[in-house]
């Protein structure tokens, strides 16, 4: 069954009903401003799979932003369903149904899409065709993340050559994303990782653009490495997400001098159910409240107070020497270990300001997995 609402606006923050995902909107909004502000010189797309929400899409397009990402068609048909008009699927479709649901968006909005197949360009080219619209298609080149993507250079270069000459398609560029690097601990890992993406990203720009074909678009970064990108002069598009929110394995990665910072906006607030001994309190947020991928959740702005252990529905905190005691029914602000699979675990976001509640957010694409 739907999430029932945790609370309503102008609550306050104690009678928000637990667990709830809760942004405290100073934070967040201070993280999109810097965001846009630091991307004047370059195309900002943000990936929405990190928060899956239309009415933080339309704040990041209002700053600047061009369109969104999103990592799944349903996803994208909820942000185009809500108005979101340029959305790139920084995925490959290759599923019949799902390609025929990208067309219908077609009709109603820009659509991107990756590939890094000749087959999957037919199938693409037939479903534009019968419905009448055109795809902006990217090649997805693997620049060392060893997930989905052709290899760089002759490779991607032979399947730019097959997009521009088949109907249906529009050539846009590149997808150069290096997942792997984002949470590489140390900013010399991060800067080292990103080089070799870049010089695999223009190598193959130049080879395409040697070739009489144009490659406007190289697209990509993360919240991890978008200044790498940003500052290449070859990458002109980023897809950062998780900045507006933030998490405990990003709060992991040490970051340089002139490294941007990014604040925690995104918590999960549980209530204190039990106090069965001095050194222990339980909470309700436990396996189901979190994704546990990266590690459990850290307990914010309580001294001394560490989770240390889950189950489904029982979070276990313990209290070291000096910690202040917990009582039944206190609210507990914990930062998820990864923010983006905890999101896809609410269907709504309290949005929090001054101790109230301000607004109550849908997570419009919440388990859009197809």
């Amino acid at each position: 069954m739907p999430q029932r609402p945790p609370a309503r606006a102008g609550d306050a923050v104690a009678h928000i009903e637990t667990p709830a995902l809760v942004v405290e909107l100073d934070a967040f909004e201070r993280n999109l401003e810097r965001m846009a502000e630091a991307t004047r010189s370059i195309r900002l797309r943000p990936h929405a799979k990190s928060h899956k929400c239309a009415e933080i899409a339309r704040a990041q397009i209002a700053r600047g932003a061009v369109g969104v990402c999103c990592q799944k068609t349903d996803e994208a048909v909820a942000f185009v369903g809500a108005g979101v008009r340029d959305v790139l699927v920084t995925n490959e479709v290759v599923t019949p149904a799902k390609i025929v649901r990208l067309a219908e968006m077609a009709r109603e909005a820009t659509i991107g899409v990756l590939v890094d197949s000749a087959v999957n360009v037919l199938a693409l080219s037939t479903a534009a065709t019968t419905a009448g619209v055109s795809f902006d298609v990217y090649i997805e080149i693997d620049v060392g993340a060893h997930r989905c993507g052709v290899a760089p250079a002759a490779p991607a270069l032979a399947l730019a050559q097959s997009i521009a000459t088949t109907p249906g398609l529009r050539f846009r560029g590149l997808h150069a994303y290096q997942g792997a690097a984002q949470h590489l601990r140390t900013p010399e890992e991060r800067r080292v990782a990103i080089e070799r993406a870049v010089e695999h990203a223009r190598t193959t720009r130049d080879m395409i653009e040697e070739a009489g074909i144009v490659c406007a678009v190289v697209t990509g970064a993360g919240t991890g490495t978008w200044q790498h990108e940003r500052d290449s002069g070859v990458y002109t598009e980023l897809q950062p997400g998780s900045y507006i929110f933030m998490d405990a394995d990003y709060q992991r990665n040490t970051l340089a001098q002139d490294e941007l910072r990014f604040e925690q906006s995104l918590f999960v607030i549980a209530g204190v159910m039990s106090v069965p001994a001095p050194e222990r309190a339980i909470v309700d947020a436990g396996l189901k409240a979190f994704s546990f991928d990266s590690g459990l959740p850290l307990v914010h702005a309580r001294g001394g107070v560490d989770y240390v252990k889950a189950s489904d529905e029982h979070g276990v905190l313990e209290l070291r020497n000096g910690a202040a005691p917990l009582a039944l029914d206190d609210r507990v602000w914990l930062v998820p270990g990864h923010c983006d699979p905890t999101v896809n675990l609410y269907d709504w976001i309290v949005a929090v300001r001054g101790g109230r509640v301000e607004a109550l957010w849908r997570i419009d694409a919440r388990g859009a997995l197809g």
